[in-house]
């Protein structure tokens, strides 16, 4: 019994860190959100993809026109398209803001961040992602992307969080699975018809950071500093 006893202490007082670990994360998320001290569009896609791919050049025009236009620029912190809209933003003379992940194959913070934040868990990193937007543009990328992008579209569906413009650039990336959601979750009665609303596609980036603005200042418009169109 003392054993038991002492066992179950143990596993308590292992709980008790972890949970304070937790709460210490989402603390120094918060505040890392609060320094942003104005709207953002959080920008998504692939660590893959180097600086002579496509992608990278658009999402670095992308990451300059919303700069630009008032809005800082966040991403989850890390190379390829992350890095590419980091860059943009500092090269318009934006904020750029990275929220960085530890990871098994280390992924360094990019060169190009002006607030710089390094999480130990995925779900607290997300958070901060969802929290400092105004929107979401999502270039093609891979598994942790489609995360992103069904997470945000969950909220939306609940309304969990206030309504702001989901993007996704490039068609032709996007086509096969707008197509799957079309032909076989809204078609099957899974997905309502009205839950497709929630997304828009394009190959513009001056349209994707408009879309992300127009919506914006639709709801508050007085307080983007300076407001800008792309």
């Amino acid at each position: 019994m003392a054993n038991d006893r002492s066992m179950l202490e143990r596993v308590e007082r292992e709980l008790e860190g972890h949970i304070a670990l937790i709460a210490d994360e989402f603390r120094a998320g918060f505040a890392a959100v609060d320094k942003i001290g104005r709207p953002a569009v959080t920008i998504f896609g692939s660590a893959r993809v180097d600086e002579g791919h496509p992608v990278y050049r658009q999402a670095r025009e992308v990451g300059r026109l919303a700069a630009a236009a008032g809005l800082a620029v966040v991403t989850g912190g890390g190379p390829g398209v992350m890095e590419a809209a980091n860059r943009g933003a500092k090269e318009a003379g934006g904020l750029s803001v990275g929220f960085n992940i530890e990871l098994p194959a280390e992924q360094l913070p990019n060169p190009y961040l002006d607030i710089e934040l390094t999480f130990r868990h995925f779900y607290a990193r997300k958070t901060m992602l969802v929290k400092a937007a105004e929107g979401f543009i999502l270039f093609p990328g891979g598994l942790g992307t489609l995360d992103e992008l069904f997470e945000a579209l969950v909220l939306l569906q609940t309304r969990k969080i206030l309504h702001f413009p989901v993007v996704l650039f490039g068609p032709e990336h996007w086509a096969g699975l707008q197509g799957w959601v079309e032909g076989t979750l809204v078609a099957g009665g899974f997905v309502s018809p009205d839950d497709l609303q929630l997304v828009s596609v394009t190959d513009d980036p001056a349209q994707a950071v408009e879309t992300v603005l127009a919506c914006y200042e639709r709801r508050c418009a007085h307080a983007l500093p300076n407001p800008r169109r792309a």
